[in-house]
């Protein structure tokens, strides 16, 4: 880990870091001069305004003002070295090193050309994405979305060149998921069915927790009055900034949809055309599970990045395409009345992504098996802290009723965008929202 912090410069003045010193990722120089400064003798003063530029240049031209820098980033005597850091501690650095590696890939990025704003023809998606992933098989996995916290201190995917393949590349991954235990015919083989299950709950809630907005931070959202200068914003938003708003929104959620499922007990395992059929297929219905977490049904309301919204201000003049907005609301809020645990919510989502009647998919056996031991997981869980809803109708059985509006959902998006991108032909979405939502995807749904 210590080898992968270092890829981050030192955050104070920018110089080659060699770890986490004090709290902070710093250079060997920055480590040094904290140190010097908590001697009782030190007594800096900035000869300027005490707003001083703190590089790798100018570092040693006021002391003062590198002190503050330090202390400002949270650098202490008392805070521990990476070594004995607290689980909590290790997943921040773990994160900046993830988003440090999303900057890198996104310079590197900026300086191709936009294949999306020539007409020639191309490869399918498809084909792109199966070629991406053999020719990038060395690439290092990133997570550009922040599953420790708030959505919106995320890079956005407009300054992220997104590459998918290198999503299912867990080989060579710097993010090494915490108790990812692959469940396989050998462990099948030494547990009873009941230890299965307890370990792919224990899994996916993890894995639930650490892909998505802490549910503290949202039910804090939710108690924020309601800011109508912003509503309004939205609602008087032209279709094209509107669409282009959500699509960046909904490929921040399915960032972290992905990383999701790779840490699926079994999914790695499964082939690379299924991991990425399924994905592609599936991250949409994902998204409408994971929003219904994110809805606040005393307000009607959705929390969408920062502001609560009604279904209103996501509205344009275009009939379906209100139509489709209407229906998404019903199905996040339908699920949401059924008062899930986020561990039910996990399990769910593995359900709904591992569903093997997906078409063109080839390792079936394989999928079927994971889809059953989910289903024998959600299940438990949901028999334990939940009576049926009326008569012999259980709560799974209302969730499973909901397959079949995620596949109509999944294609009104798909007819919704593709009329969208024929009235505006030289409109660019989001680098990963191009590659799942291609014409290739709706033609994998049918």
């Amino acid at each position: 880990m210590t080898a992968q912090i270092e890829i981050i410069p030192c955050k104070v003045c920018g110089d080659k870091s060699s770890g986490v010193h004090y709290g902070v990722i710093t250079c060997e120089g920055c480590k040094g001069f904290f140190r010097r400064s908590q001697s009782s003798v030190v007594n800096y003063q900035c000869p300027r305004n005490k707003q001083c530029v703190v590089d790798r240049v100018n570092r040693n031209r006021c002391q003062y003002c590198r002190l503050q820098k330090c202390l400002k980033l949270g650098m202490s005597r008392d805070a521990v070295k990476f070594g004995r850091m607290s689980k909590k501690q290790r997943e921040k650095v773990e994160d900046e090193v993830r988003f440090h590696r999303a900057q890198m890939r996104a310079q590197n990025d900026a300086e191709r050309p936009d294949s999306s704003v020539y007409d020639t023809q191309t490869p399918s998606s498809s084909d792109q994405l199966h070629h991406n992933y053999n020719g990038y098989y060395s690439n290092e996995v990133e997570n550009y979305g922040s599953p420790y916290g708030y959505s919106q201190s995320v890079a956005t995917p407009q300054t992220i060149g997104y590459d998918i393949s290198a999503d299912f590349v867990d080989s060579t991954t710097a993010y090494e998921p915490r108790n990812n235990t692959i469940i396989d015919a050998d462990f099948i083989g030494m547990h009873t069915e009941g230890n299965i299950n307890d370990v792919l709950i224990k899994t996916l809630a993890e894995a639930h927790a650490n892909t998505n907005p802490k549910l503290e931070f949202v039910h804090e959202m939710f108690r924020k009055p309601q800011d109508l200068s912003r509503i309004l914003h939205y609602k008087n938003m032209g279709q094209e900034a509107l669409w282009l708003d959500c699509a960046e929104k909904l490929t921040q959620m399915i960032q972290n949809i992905i990383e999701f499922a790779k840490l699926i007990p079994g999914f790695m395992r499964l082939s690379q055309d299924d991991q990425i059929l399924l994905l592609k297929t599936g991250s949409f219905e994902l998204a409408i599970v994971r929003m219904s977490r994110l809805m606040d049904l005393s307000q009607n309301v959705v929390l969408y990045g920062d502001v609560l919204l009604p279904q209103e201000a996501f509205y344009t003049s275009d009939c379906s395409e209100m139509k489709l907005v209407a229906y998404i609301f019903e199905t996040a809020k339908s699920i949401a009345e059924l008062k899930l645990t986020e561990t039910e919510l996990a399990l769910y989502q593995s359900l709904v992504l591992l569903w093997p009647e997906r078409n063109s998919v080839r390792g079936n056996t394989e999928i079927q098996r994971l889809f059953n031991m989910s289903m024998s997981a959600i299940k438990q869980e949901i028999e334990a802290n939940h009576a049926p809803i009326k008569g012999d109708v259980t709560v799974l059985d209302a969730l499973l009723n909901k397959i079949p509006t995620f596949r109509e959902l999944s294609l009104m998006h798909m007819e919704a965008l593709n009329k969208f991108k024929m009235e505006h032909p030289h409109y660019v979405f989001p680098a990963l929202y191009k590659e799942l939502f291609s014409i290739d995807s709706q033609q994998d749904l049918t």
